[in-house]
């Protein structure tokens, strides 16, 4: 049987980290400020704040990029809800514009998109910073539980300590 693209690129991976020894802590932790930095509202940051994170906190790096690459989708999809968010939140001029022609004018020119998109950005960078410290514990106790399940099943080791928590 053919394994999926998802299972082979994203499942897979995720499971031979395990094996490998990455602790469900640390791998829910890793893929916990991935999902979340991944959405950051400003587009090209995300794989620079995913490798600082992974830095400062000892993280698995290839697994938040790993997360990252996926969340791709996620973060365009999410751009214009964090834009309409912090015009609200800060009472800010509604902008007019789609995805579209915001990579057109990104395209053609960058300086002039960044100018013109900066306050805009701005605001939803401000209202991404207010919820991302509320998604990632709740992303990380989610997760934490799930692959210590994992890690059992598929007979990756864990720390005595763990053995007995679960």
């Amino acid at each position: 049987m053919r394994e999926s693209f998802f299972y082979r690129r994203l499942i897979r991976p995720i499971l031979d980290l395990l094996r490998q020894g990455v602790t469900p802590e640390k791998l829910a932790l890793s893929l916990a400020l991935g999902l979340v930095l991944s959405v950051f509202p400003a587009v090209g940051w995300t794989t620079t704040l995913c490798a600082l994170a992974a830095l400062i906190f000892r993280l698995n790096l290839p697994a938040i990029q790993l997360i990252n690459y996926f969340m791709y989708p996620a973060q365009i999809a999410l751009l214009l809800p964090f834009f309409r968010i912090g015009e609200k939140v800060f009472r800010a001029p509604h902008l007019p514009i789609s995805i579209p022609p915001i990579y057109e004018m990104a395209r053609t020119d960058l300086w002039g998109a960044i100018k013109f998109l900066w306050s805009t950005t701005w605001h939803a960078m401000v209202v991404w910073a207010v919820l991302a410290p509320l998604f990632t514990p709740l992303i990380y106790y989610v997760l934490v539980p799930v692959f210590r399940r994992v890690a059992r099943r598929i007979g990756a080791s864990l720390p005595a300590a763990e053995v007995k928590a679960a």
